[in-house]
């Protein structure tokens, strides 16, 4: 098993954005052995009552990964779907770091007031 500490900064520690908004920053990770794939994901998904959903907005794979490795990243926003909270689903952005099969998110909100939009 591969031992992975991990780290997602984005630019200036911004977690609120606009969308079509450009979200920069950079990536981290230092492992107890040589990982076989790295990439970083944008996307959405539900949570709440019912069936749960995924989105992938956009992808990043980083080339020959290794033991410790740093990349900035650049994504454009899409237009949607807005973050947002309700009383039995919500919807939330987030960027997901995978080495190996090591897996760490840090959420951020994407809507026109940089603030998730809450259902009554």
């Amino acid at each position: 098993m591969n031992n992975v500490t991990f780290e997602i900064e984005t630019q200036n520690d911004q977690t609120s954005f606009l969308p079509g908004q450009t979200l920069s920053g950079t990536v981290r990770w230092m492992c107890s052995e040589l990982p076989d794939d790295a990439s970083l994901h944008l996307i959405w998904y539900t949570e709440g009552r019912g069936d749960e959903d995924v989105g992938l907005a956009e992808k990043c794979e980083f080339e020959n990964p290794q033991i410790s490795d740093e990349h900035p990243f650049r994504f454009q926003l899409p237009a949607g779907p807005y973050s947002f909270s309700g009383s039995l689903i919500s919807l939330i952005w987030a960027l997901e770091l995978k080495v190996d099969k090591e897996v760490v998110r840090k959420e951020i909100v994407l809507s026109p007031g940089e603030k998730e939009i809450t259902l009554r």
